[in-house]
């Protein structure tokens, strides 16, 4: 299922999207302080890529926690509106289900990416 659904999920659109974060990664890596972001955006582009078999461990301390309220004020709450209305877009059809679980992972990420971890 893992392989499937993660060939699936290139061709409607997570090529396109994790390219997209790709990018936003390398634009933010021409000033200094746009490089934690980047790692964050790069971060975000490899689970977007292959999101089936992955996973997300979150932990961190203060400056996690205060990198992620800046993170939302900035851009991460929009994010994660993005992903959840995708996400239950996806979950109209049975077969979507799958999609719509992979994409509110994506918005918890895009939500707090301080401190977390991508693992798999």
């Amino acid at each position: 299922m893992r392989l499937l659904g993660n060939i699936l999920w290139i061709i409607l659109g997570g090529l396109a999207i994790a390219l997209a974060w790709a990018i936003i990664g390398l634009i933010l890596c021409v000033s200094i302080i746009g490089i934690p972001l980047a790692v964050q955006a790069f971060k975000m582009a490899g689970l977007t890529l292959t999101p089936f078999g992955k996973r997300v461990e979150y932990h961190g301390g203060v400056g996690s926690v205060l990198a992620n309220v800046i993170w939302v004020i900035i851009a991460g709450i929009w994010l994660a509106i993005g992903y959840v209305v995708v996400g239950i877009a996806n979950m109209i059809t049975i077969i979507g289900i799958p999609f719509g679980i992979q994409s509110f992972k994506m918005a918890r990420l895009a939500l707090m990416p301080f401190g977390a971890t991508v693992i798999g």
